[in-house]
């Protein structure tokens, strides 16, 4: 399987290297991080890089294209840049899976694949999500024919091994799950809004919503 991961300016690190690390453990996936550019790709956060060693040129198609998503305002650079979404639509023209992890779904959506189709995203783009089209749920995973969409962050880990256990079988997934050692104890159970207090929701609900109201800026 040839896997193309999509990397952009404000990208979230873990939105990309959670697939990464699951396909990369199966020792038998090619994994590719393209970008409009080769070259480092900033974080989100301002205090790290990815790199990609492809551009959109140079990947044409791939069995899995992985769309990450970041934290607001970054979403709003790929999603209103046309060369971008064309790229999408190419690669999603011959792909077995097409997936995205958090708000990356925007991304699908702005390139007009999400229509009319149940996705999910990070809790907080549900309404944008909506917006575009889509029909947002708050299922962790959920997969819409050769459409695959993750919630926030951490749950893209989830998708890949999801990916790789309809691709290589269940046994396959389960042993990149031990590989990675990946048994989730958090220390707290406010992984979501409906675990987390109301006021903690309304509190991150607000910063977001203010964050996505600035403009992109890296």
């Amino acid at each position: 399987m040839k896997v193309a991961i999509m990397l952009f300016d404000g990208i979230t690190a873990l939105d990309a290297i959670g697939p990464y690390d699951v396909f990369a453990a199966t020792l038998q996936w090619e994994v590719k991080f393209v970008a409009k550019q080769k070259g480092l790709v900033k974080l989100d956060s301002n205090m790290g890089y990815l790199h990609a060693d492809y551009d959109f040129s140079e990947v044409t198609s791939a069995d899995i294209l992985v769309v990450p998503g970041c934290s607001p305002p970054h979403y709003k650079t790929p999603m209103n840049d046309e060369e971008t979404l064309a790229w999408i639509r190419r690669i999603h023209e011959t792909s077995k899976w097409t997936t995205s992890v958090c708000n990356g779904s925007l991304i699908l959506s702005a390139a007009g694949l999400l229509n009319g189709v149940v996705a999910t995203s990070h809790w907080g783009s549900f309404d944008l999500l909506a917006s575009l089209g889509a029909i947002p749920t708050e299922e962790r995973v959920v997969r819409q024919e050769k459409i695959v969409t993750a919630a926030g962050v951490s749950s893209g880990i989830d998708m890949a091994l999801q990916l790789v256990a309809w691709e290589l079988g269940e046994q396959m997934g389960q042993a990149v799950q031990l590989i990675l050692e990946y048994d989730p104890k958090p220390p707290f159970d406010t992984g979501s809004p409906q675990k987390a207090p109301a006021q903690l929701v309304e509190q991150i609900r607000a910063m977001l919503q203010a964050f996505a109201e600035k403009e992109p800026s890296m």
